[in-house]
């Protein structure tokens, strides 16, 4: 108490209540004030106390991010490689563990490129050097040959604090992209390459979603339309979509072994001018899905029409290791626009993608990559730059592993026969793989597949009855995807429906991948085709 009149409470009618109490001898009662809220703390009034109860008793409020509110873009976006093809295998791996019987034991996922995933060895010098780079102790070790030594200490050396957990420049760590601009003129014959058109990615389907970021503009009419080839990566018709870009199919011809005809881009170019603005052109040389190796003069020929209807070429060519067929030979776009003579080379803008998930070998968790950008207009490439700098630098491990493909052991080295033996081995099972399916595939009715050139999946034409096209409907499925799901129910087997790629109307497919080792390949395509054989059974 502050005395007479006075009370802490501030209010007069305490005030007045307390010398009551004191004047008849009483101990007046002090009214309980409010302690001070901790640091941190919120008081809510009675008010809001109420009001959070009622909130309390409703259902939560609604979500700020539903599939309405969403980027409709990003909705759009399919990717049949790890769609609900891939979600049913999950489903049915965790029934297995679970110990419920199923008609097989174990899921077979031939859905994907992974290489390493399916039982493929890492090439040894590659992962000696990454090792090397990861924990530079190691340099001190007598397990490692010199010639990895070497090489471990020149990556080092470009990084930051000579640690590869430092960040790199956008555009990748340099003596990395003068190694591939090396590579690519020694692959190419000597067709000169610039480091500074060099830019690593991670992956090649970075470098990929970058070029057409930067590609796509207008509205309307004018909108960016970007021709593909059908069937395609689904990668090309996502980034599209999130692009709200114009997806410009062309179509491959299945019955000349998914040839690129010039007359079929014409078609496709011609019809697309009434809606869009077509600017760019996306070859896959090798193919995936479709495993076809172009020849020279289909490169030349597409070349030509690039340069004559101004088009921007993107050729992806991660598949350039893997070709099997006699009489079958890689020619990259590079040097065959090079070799057409300067009118082309020095006008023709041209995107070239190369990774470290393919070839031989097989190192997709790196996520590593690069492209090679010619006759970029000096301004596009800051942005280009720009861009890039974004995402602040692709993985520097997989910079690391990307320098191993382009700069692997030579003649007269160390690890040369050790690497060359690992290489050839890899590269000669896959073509005796491509030999094995696509004669098993060719001897079950009613499945027919191309020859597989190159690149590591098979695409094979299925029949499917009219019954199970009706039965598919009535699940609201396309007619492969219904084909594909059965497959997977009934063996374990899981592949993607050629929807997932785009395919002509009317004609059905699936894409698997060659990768399991022999023996389980072989006992994976005898599984599809007592299935194929039952399916058509049942439903004829």
């Amino acid at each position: 108490c502050k005395g007479p009149g006075v009370c802490r409470s501030g209010r007069k009618d305490m005030a007045l209540r307390c010398a009551a109490s004191l004047a008849a001898g009483r101990q007046p009662r002090y009214p309980r004030l409010p302690r001070p809220a901790r640091e941190g703390t919120v008081r809510w009034s009675s008010a809001a106390e109420a009001s959070a109860v009622k909130i309390n008793e409703k259902a939560s409020r609604e979500k700020i991010l539903t599939l309405e509110s969403m980027n409709p873009q990003v909705k759009a976006v399919e990717y049949a490689v790890r769609g609900p093809i891939l979600l049913k295998a999950g489903e049915i791996e965790k029934e297995l563990r679970k110990g419920i019987k199923k008609p097989f034991t174990e899921v077979i996922k031939a859905n994907i490129g992974d290489a390493h995933a399916m039982g493929q060895r890492p090439i040894t010098f590659l992962r000696q050097v990454v090792a090397l780079c990861t924990y530079p102790n190691l340099l001190d070790s007598p397990s490692f040959p010199e010639d990895a030594k070497k090489r471990a200490r020149r990556i080092l050396q470009g990084c930051g604090g000579n640690s590869l957990g430092s960040y790199s420049a956008s555009q990748g760590i340099n003596c990395i992209r003068e190694d591939v601009a090396s590579y690519i003129e020694r692959r190419d014959g000597g067709v000169p390459a610039d480091p500074d058109n060099i830019y690593l990615t991670t992956g090649a389907s970075d470098g990929i979603a970058t070029i057409l970021k930067i590609l796509v503009s207008g509205g309307g009419k004018s909108r960016t339309g970007v021709m593909i080839p059908i069937p395609q990566y689904p990668l090309y018709s996502a980034a599209i979509s999130e692009l709200d870009a114009i997806q410009v199919n062309y179509y491959l011809d299945e019955e000349n072994c998914w040839a690129l005809d010039v007359n079929e881009l014409r078609r496709s170019l011609n019809e697309a001018k009434a809606y869009c603005n077509p600017k760019v052109l996306c070859i896959i040389n090798p193919g995936n899905p479709t495993g076809q190796v172009q020849n020279r003069k289909c490169i030349e020929d597409v070349i030509h029409f690039a340069w004559e209807e101004k088009l921007f070429l993107l050729a992806d060519e991660v598949y350039q290791d893997n070709v099997y067929s006699e009489g079958c030979q890689f020619h990259s776009f590079k040097k065959i626009l090079y070799e057409m003579g300067p009118e082309y080379y020095n006008n023709v803008e041209l995107a070239s993608f190369h990774s470290t998930s393919k070839g031989y070998m097989g190192e997709c968790g790196y996520r590593g990559g690069y492209m090679e950008v010619i006759n970029l207009h000096p301004e596009i490439k800051g942005q280009l730059v720009k861009l890039l700098s974004v995402r602040l630098c692709p993985p520097v491990s997989g910079q690391a592993a990307m320098d191993i493909v382009v700069n692997p052991p030579t003649p007269g080295e160390e690890s040369y026969s050790q690497f060359i033996k690992e290489k050839e081995s890899v590269l000669n099972n896959l073509a005796k793989k491509a030999k094995l399916t696509e004669d098993m595939f060719n001897n079950v009715p009613g499945i027919h597949c191309n020859p597989l050139q190159g690149a590591m999946y098979a695409f094979p034409r299925i029949f499917i009855p009219s019954k199970a096209i009706e039965e598919a409907k009535a699940h609201k499925m396309a007619p492969d995807m219904f084909y594909c799901m059965k497959l997977l129910e009934e063996t374990g087997i899981c592949v993607v429906p050629g929807s997932g790629f785009g395919q002509r109307e009317g004609s059905y497919h699936f894409r698997m991948t060659i990768l399991p080792p022999v023996e389980k390949l072989k006992i994976l395509l005898e599984k599809v085709k007592d299935f194929h054989i039952k399916f058509l059974e049942k439903y004829a």
